[in-house]
C-alpha cells in the first residue's frame, strides 16, 4: 500500500504533537478538516488517501478511526465513523 511512509510519517508526527485545541491541528496540518466534537480528516499519500481521527484534546489523545482512499471516504460518514 502506498499509503504506508506518509501514514507512518503523519503517525511520528502526532505523537510528539501537543494538541489542545483545534487550532493547534490547523497550525500543524493546514489542509486538515476540522469537523465537530473533535473529528478532524487529514490528506495523506499527497492527498490519495483521507485519515479521519477523533481527538481527546483534555487527554492528548488520537483516535485512528478511518483510513482509505476518497472514493471509500466518500462511502463514508467522517462524523460518526
Amino acid at each position: 500500500m502506498d499509503a504506508r511512509e506518509p501514514a507512518l510519517a503523519w503517525y511520528r508526527h502526532v505523537q510528539k504533537a501537543n494538541w489542545s485545541t483545534p487550532a493547534d491541528v490547523k497550525r500543524d496540518f493546514r489542509n486538515a478538516s476540522i469537523l465537530r466534537d473533535g473529528r478532524v480528516v487529514f490528506n495523506i499519500a499527497g492527498n490519495k488517501y483521507r485519515l479521519v481521527v477523533w481527538i481527546n484534546y483534555a487527554y492528548r489523545v488520537v483516535y485512528i478511526r478511518f483510513i482509505g482512499t476518497h472514493a471509500q471516504y466518500d462511502a463514508i460518514d467522517a462524523q460518526t465513523i
